[in-house]
């Protein structure tokens, strides 16, 4: 089920290969470019204004402690923490950490995300040890004493310590606001001996701020490593749990959504309540009526009828991410030209662009939607007829030894956990890591670590002659 209506897409294919609008930077004729287009890295799409803009940017960096309910275990105090190359919101230095096996838990030789070890992801930090003056099941000698072991990689783990690194952000909202069909296309149009998979979930978090989305309807997964997530509520909402500790509810038609609301066992044993971290209680009548699970770390509350509410720090990170501008001409390796012209084609013959493509689209012309809400915005509320180049068809392929080996979901056999999303190419000049585990910052290494799906574009980069190779990466950078 597509979750929204967009018209004047705008999706260029030629013949049987999948190089969208010939790798073009530039829009096609009579295409409407945003304003943003000129702006600095971290600049913000129409749509909201700056004020909004400003005070969820501020939230997105603002760092969280024990009383705003970080913990019990953590990757980083903040989102700006891990979202920081360039300007905020771009890739970052943390690497986050999974692990896993293969057994017949869930199907016959099925990845095993051992969850009863807590996993697949090892968060890196924790909040040791702190007193709660509420809690007594500590020691004798100290009963209101809480502590918070350290996570560990189990033994049984026949996949270890998978590097995975944080991601950019920049111009996602674009790519939550194309419809299903946009993703359809472009796997359609693919090679078959590349064609990338069209990952598809059931939404758990709606965006509020969509009235077409709704609990439980289907939507291509378009974010994270493994697209495994549908839209950027759910993200933000995701991460927060995940990588910071702090649990959230949140309503969506009047439906209660705790989705999100479980702190993480470390190593597999939850906390007592109270020795997660040090977030006030919540309201006993809240509890009650099965509103929001009791140790919750933030939240709307009773959800009236009708009612679509994002907790508001998830609102401001979905908010953030939804308006921040794909990057500029400041973010792209312009230097050599000469260089750069000659590689364009290049990336296409050798390859690299049946998958990272250039789709050359526009979000459409639309007409006003009913929320934020601006004439010719699409239903996230960024702009209509906006061009943008984000080098990737967002969908997974397998990537054979590059794969992580971590399945999407417990069951997958070795060929699905493989899988990895297309990592969009935009504004890669000022990524300091490179690949899923972040092995490099080499983009010519990077190319050539590519296998599976993608090994006949490394063996056809390396078949190049150096000033050619050279090319390609510089066109590459320029993107």
């Amino acid at each position: 089920m597509t979750s929204r209506k967009m018209t004047g897409l705008r999706i260029s294919v030629f013949a049987s290969t999948l190089a969208l609008a010939a790798c073009s930077a530039a829009p096609e004729s009579g295409e409407s470019i945003g304003q943003s287009e000129d702006q600095l890295l971290g600049g913000q799409l129409s749509g909201i204004s700056a004020a909004t803009f400003n005070a969820a940017r501020d939230n997105f960096a603002e760092a969280e402690g024990l009383t705003d309910g970080l913990g019990p275990i953590f990757n980083e105090r903040a989102c700006g923490n891990c979202h920081s190359n360039g300007q905020l919101g771009g890739a970052g230095e943390n690497i986050e950490r999974r692990y896993g096996t293969f057994d017949n838990v869930f199907a016959p030789g099925g990845f095993d995300p051992l969850g009863q070890f807590g996993g697949s992801l090892r968060q890196l930090f924790t909040v040791g040890n702190f007193n709660n003056p509420n809690f007594h099941g500590g020691p004798p000698n100290n009963p209101t004493l809480c502590q918070v072991p350290i996570e560990v990689e189990p033994g049984q783990a026949t996949v270890h310590n998978v590097g995975r690194l944080t991601t950019p952000l920049f111009g996602l909202g674009l790519v939550d606001a194309m419809p299903d069909s946009f993703f359809d296309a472009l796997a359609a149009a693919e090679p078959s001996a590349t064609r990338g998979v069209v990952n598809r979930s059931a939404i758990v978090l709606p965006n509020a701020h969509d009235p077409s989305q709704s609990i439980g309807q289907m939507r291509v997964n378009r974010f994270g490593w493994k697209a495994a997530v549908p839209n950027l509520a759910q993200f933000a909402a995701d991460a927060y749990v995940n990588e910071m500790g702090i649990t959230t509810q949140h309503c969506s038609k009047g439906q209660t959504v705790t989705a999100f609301a479980t702190e993480s066992a470390p190593n597999g044993v939850p906390e007592p309540l109270g020795c997660d971290d040090l977030a006030p209680a919540v309201p006993a009548n809240l509890v009650a009526n099965h509103q929001v699970p009791a140790g919750t770390d933030d939240f709307v509350g009773q959800c009236a009828a009708g009612q679509s509410e994002l907790q508001d720090d998830v609102n401001n990170f979905t908010l953030f991410m939804t308006f921040l501008a794909p990057p500029g001409p400041d973010a792209q390796d312009h230097a050599d030209t000469v260089a750069i012209n000659a590689g364009k084609p290049l990336f296409t013959s050798i390859g690299c662009a049946n998958c990272h493509a250039d789709a050359s689209v526009s979000t459409g012309a639309l007409a006003t939607a009913a929320n934020f809400r601006t004439p010719g915005s699409t239903p996230n509320g960024t702009p209509g007829n906006f061009s943008f180049h984000p080098y990737s068809d967002f969908l997974v392929h397998d990537m054979g030894s590059l794969g992580d080996n971590i399945g999407l979901n417990a069951g997958d056999s070795p060929a699905v956990s493989r899988r990895m999303r297309t990592a969009p190419l935009w504004g890669i000049s000022v990524r300091n890591h490179l690949l899923h585990d972040g092995r490099t910052s080499d983009v010519a290494t990077a190319i050539r670590a590519h296998a599976g799906q993608g090994a006949a574009a490394a063996a056809a980069f390396n078949a190049l002659s150096s000033a050619n190779q050279h090319n390609v990466v510089q066109f590459v950078r320029s993107l």
